[in-house]
């Protein structure tokens, strides 16, 4: 009688482990995925590599230049496979080459790797597989996300100067308080008198910062950690998404980026072939807003009850008048598509023009910011200075 015989296997997917077992002539009774490196380090590793959107992007685009001459997809996946740098994403693409092989649809391969392929990724390759496409598939998705990650790209280059800029004017902050006006402290203490008031609520805030130098770098890292987690809770994302989007200037940013994001994918998953209620679907959940998302939501069980397209997204308060009209032009002449197509064109220039006014109505705020604070540094330092000399004027 067989011994019954516990252990581990390394093998890209479940199906590999178990014909890498019974070529060992063993019986498989019972097989767990067990994911190395998942411990408590790894996941808060900041360091930690994953899939590049950059890297998708690159991959999208080689496949469907293969597919589109003629390559097998599995041939053409073990070619890029070859290319492909990240380590993380090259056993992916090995996984799914191999589940593709063993005859599992295209699609189903990648949504095993949600952390690689978004669910509106799969649901074009699917399109693509049931219409026969593929490549014009693969073309479309090639050129949508590389206008999404030139759009992101635009919105992350318009918040790096203003985090850099205010993160010097904090330290060059704290870096006063801290090492320079205490040694203010000993000369303003030989004046004998009162020192003013101005100076005085200085000199305190330079030494609690002193004394509880510790609890300040601990108490912001906590309420970040602390705010992370609330946001996960569907209260929380809902407050925060909707606190964002009702802000005065960045707030308008969001919104033309939530139009960009969604007449764009919409036209791309419409043209491809993917039913109307099904890219509402994959639209909200890769919204990137739970305001958005609900909005979305709304208008898909809208359309499901028979109603346009245009009406719903409209009370939703967030897409402008201008685009829930384009959106009903383009349901009447049967060019709709097309017509999310311009606008989406139109608002990633309005995206741009955004981000060029917004960096240039934060630089002068936080010259101004910074201005204000170090002068008032200074005038509470020099307060005891010019009471001094008027001392000595009425003395003399």
């Amino acid at each position: 009688m067989g011994k019954v015989i516990e252990g581990t296997i390394e093998a890209p997917v479940q199906k590999s482990a178990a014909e890498k077992l019974r070529s060992q002539r063993f019986m498989v009774m019972t097989l767990n995925e067990v994911k190395s490196g998942e411990g408590l380090f790894a996941r808060l590793n900041p360091f930690k590599k994953g899939v590049n959107s950059k890297d998708l992007v690159i991959f999208s685009r080689q496949l469907a230049t293969l597919v589109s001459a003629g390559v097998p997809i599995v041939q053409g996946l073990n070619i890029l496979t070859d290319q492909i740098e990240s380590p993380v994403f090259k056993q992916i693409i090995q996984a799914i080459r191999t589940d593709i092989e063993s005859g599992i649809a295209i699609a189903d391969a990648m949504r095993k790797h949600p952390k690689a392929f978004s669910e509106l990724y799969v649901s074009m390759i699917k399109a693509g597989e049931t219409g026969g496409v593929l490549d014009a598939i693969l073309e479309r998705l090639s050129a949508y996300l590389e206008s999404a990650e030139e759009l992101k790209g635009k919105v992350k280059g318009a918040m790096v100067y203003p985090l850099v800029v205010s993160g010097v004017a904090g330290l060059v902050t704290l870096f006063l308080l801290v090492f320079v006006i205490p040694t203010f402290k000993n000369v303003f203490a030989s004046f004998g008198g009162a020192l003013p008031m101005p100076t005085q609520i200085l000199l305190a805030i330079s030494d609690f910062l002193r004394h509880y130098f510790i609890l300040i770098l601990i108490v912001p890292f906590g309420a970040f950690i602390g705010i992370k987690k609330w946001y996960k809770t569907e209260t929380g994302v809902e407050f925060v998404d909707g606190w964002l989007i009702r802000l005065p200037v960045f707030g308008d940013l969001l919104k033309k980026v939530a139009v960009a994001k969604f007449t764009r994918t919409l036209g791309t998953l419409i043209k491809s072939g993917v039913p109307i209620l099904q890219a509402m679907d994959t639209i909200a959940k890769t919204s990137g807003n739970k305001v958005v998302e609900k909005a979305i939501l709304r208008t898909r069980e809208s359309i499901r009850e028979g109603e346009k397209i245009a009406d719903p997204l409209k009370a939703s308060g967030i897409f402008p008048a201008m685009v829930t009209q384009m959106i009903s032009v383009g349901e009447e002449t049967g060019n709709l598509e097309v017509m999310l197509t311009k606008i989406a064109d139109f608002y990633d220039q309005e995206v741009d023009t955004a981000v060029k006014a917004l960096t240039s109505l934060i630089e002068p705020v936080i010259i101004c910011v910074m201005g204000l604070v170090i002068g008032s540094i200074v005038i509470c330092m020099f307060l005891p200075i010019f009471q001094m000399s008027s001392l000595v004027d009425k003395t003399s």
